[in-house]
């Protein structure tokens, strides 16, 4: 299992809100579309995607265009999204809830916005979460829907330790890079099992690039984990997306 099983995803949380080391507005749904085709042109075939990436704004723009691509195209591509983190409308703020209701009416807008979903992560991921017979629930709910591609998105070593242990997961979703390097084990653990392992926030939110980081270097940190899986970018540049994709393949052919 090497660097040339893993691939760079597109994350989409700044096609539905203002997101990153310096937030900028969400692109106009036309720009927004004419990203994801830019992506799809480049070579991406991962998008990741959330219900709180501004009120299903993202989710509602992915579905949009994979329903507009030719059935075989449409078939190449890979669309995770997540539940447990929910948004306020009313406050205009995502919340977490991990209630068995709030999961499952979730997904069920997932479902409709997207069409369908072959990668369903927890969002918000805690310990107790993991525990709560809720999200085993919904889980078993997702089962039903059809989507057997399951794992945790998380932020805190116990949930990633919970996440490599339990059988029933297949992914597993984390940050990772030079600047915080504290699940450097959890990655080598699940790749180990041979989890799907999508690695985000590899410029720490792009943090470290603002900083003058080179991004092939960054990308190579990233990948010398050797997993199968995918590395996220967040931007909604196409001019920030074609360098992050000709880095990342630079830093594949070296690592």
């Amino acid at each position: 299992m090497g660097h040339r099983s893993t691939q760079l995803g597109l994350g989409l949380i700044g096609i539905g809100k203002p997101w990153g080391y310096a937030p900028r507005p969400a692109p106009s749904e036309s720009a927004a579309l004419a990203l994801l085709e830019f992506a799809f042109d480049l070579g991406i075939r991962y998008f990741d995607t959330a219900p709180s990436y501004g009120d299903g704004v993202s989710e509602a723009r992915l579905g949009r265009f994979a329903k507009s691509l030719p059935r075989e195209r449409r078939a190449q591509i890979s669309i995770a999204t997540k539940m447990g983190e929910h948004w306020d409308r009313a406050a205009g703020a995502p919340y977490a809830d991990h209630s068995f209701d709030a999961l499952r009416l979730s997904l069920d807008a997932s479902m409709q916005n997207l069409g369908r979903i072959d990668i369903l992560q927890l969002h918000k991921t805690t310990p107790q979460a993991l525990r709560g017979e809720d999200v085993a629930r919904a889980w078993e709910y997702a089962r039903s829907l059809g989507i057997t591609r399951i794992g945790p998105s998380v932020s805190d070593p116990e949930s990633a330790r919970m996440a490599v242990e339990t059988p029933a997961y297949s992914v597993i979703q984390l940050p990772y890079n030079r600047r915080n390097t504290a699940f450097a084990g959890a990655i080598d653990a699940a790749a180990a099992r041979g989890m799907w392992i999508a690695v985000n926030r590899p410029f720490a939110m792009g943090a470290m690039v603002h900083a003058g980081a080179d991004k092939r270097d960054a990308y190579a940190f990233v990948l010398e984990r050797r997993f199968s899986g995918v590395v996220l970018t967040g931007t909604t540049s196409p001019d920030h997306l074609r360098e992050n994709w000709e880095a990342f393949q630079q830093a594949r052919e070296t690592a």
